[in-house]
């Protein structure tokens, strides 16, 4: 199931792997300004993770299976549609709204009702290979992408987006599961046979209650701001940005996109290893640590950019690789240890904070491009936000229901 799952994700990783890939050539073909261009990325950013509670209830209702079988083809139609589109707004609708609700479907809500359903024992660890897989279909994807967008434009690469986004829909329908007890099993490290629970109905009633009970805590509000300053340094910064603002220091596409790629494969390592340290250390603290390097890298970014690939940005891409989302299995797990069975709901909406913070920084990053030609300010700026992320790390209180 874990491995099922891994594959799904990485399968349907590539629709993440293209918006810094198009601002430069949108820009070109259309005159949309970045500002633009940033806004449609930010409408998917944040219905990626506004769309995550609601998804988790659905599976609870549907199942995983037919909840993911429907996000990955509303991802295929919002990737193939976008091929025929003359105006900014069709960007917004088709890439923002409909690729936005599809992948946040695919959000890490599906790794964590896999992880809760499947797995007692283990959790870190399978946590952290799950998050992982988004990180291994952008190094599959990127380089590829890069290259398609480069030679032949950005049409065949939205394509390639929708065909592989349908490709992985047969895997999920014949091979995945929603429950141990469909097929005879106990969850992994439990001690005795665990009864599949009744479909829960009212599905959006229960995400909005489970966000009502879980915001009158604080552990979850200081979730919510550390994770989407997770959000802002990553998906919406990086992400989105890292491609043009090395394009603008004279590096070609590719190469700046198989540097983003190398940045996945070091997000492996660092991801599982962070699952692993999460079962046996403070998750809090790794938090505070995990934020903190990556506030320190952010703010020697502006000073490595080239027109060729030098050593520093090498070690930069490793560094800031290995922290990439290592936060995830330590925020996953304070979840879970804080709000019990409806983990997997609240981490929906934490992660949704962490893509309103990404879809805030994707669109002031194009603004912050079109007003001061660089983008050395917004690299400064997310460097202090993961200072007080790791500090709010630091004040999350221990035990249930705080």
């Amino acid at each position: 199931m874990a491995a099922t799952t891994f594959l799904t994700i990485v399968g349907a990783a590539s629709f993440a792997s293209l918006p810094g890939l198009l601002i430069d050539p949108l820009n070109e073909e259309f005159g949309w300004s970045r500002g633009t261009i940033g806004f449609a990325v930010s409408v998917n950013l944040a219905l990626y993770g506004l769309t995550a509670p609601f998804a988790a209830a659905l599976m609870d209702r549907f199942g995983i299976r037919r909840v993911v079988a429907v996000a990955l083809a509303v991802i295929a139609a919002g990737a193939g549609l976008t091929v025929f589109m003359t105006a900014a707004w069709q960007l917004v609708l088709f890439w923002g709204v409909l690729v936005g609700l599809g992948s946040g479907s695919m959000a890490l809500a599906f790794a964590a009702t896999v992880t809760d359903r499947w797995f007692r024992a283990r959790r870190g660890l399978v946590s952290g290979v799950l998050t992982a897989a988004a990180a291994s279909g952008q190094l599959v994807f990127l380089p590829f992408l890069g290259w398609l967008v480069t030679e032949h434009g950005w049409r065949p690469a939205s394509v390639t987006i929708a065909v592989s986004a349908l490709a992985v829909v047969p895997l999920v329908w014949l091979l995945l599961r929603d429950h141990p007890a469909d097929v005879g099993l106990a969850p992994y490290g439990a001690r005795e046979f665990v009864a599949k629970p009744a479909p829960v109905s009212g599905a959006a009633r229960r995400a909005v209650a489970v966000l009502g009970r879980a915001s009158r805590t604080g552990t979850f509000w200081l979730l919510a701001g550390t994770f989407a300053i997770c959000g802002a340094s990553t998906n919406g910064l990086v992400k989105t940005h890292f491609v043009p603002a090395a394009h603008d220091h004279g590096m070609a596409v590719t190469a700046a996109a198989s540097l983003l790629a190398v940045i996945g494969v070091f997000d492996v390592v660092g991801t599982v290893a962070s699952g692993w340290f999460t079962d046996r250390f403070d998750s809090r603290r790794l938090l505070a640590v995990y934020y903190a390097l990556r506030g320190v890298s952010l703010l020697f970014l502006p000073m490595l950019l080239a027109p060729d690939v030098r050593p520093p940005m090498v070690f930069f891409i490793v560094f800031y690789g290995l922290d990439w989302v290592a936060t995830v299995p330590p925020t996953m797990a304070l979840c879970r240890e804080r709000f019990g069975e409806d983990s997997a709901i609240v981490f929906g909406w934490v992660l949704a904070s962490h893509q309103v913070g990404a879809a805030v920084v994707a669109f002031a990053g194009g603004v912050a491009r079109d007003l001061f030609g660089s983008y050395d300010v917004v690299w400064y700026a997310s460097g202090g936000l993961c200072a007080v992320a790791a500090l709010l790390a630091l004040m999350i209180r221990v035990g249930r229901g705080r």
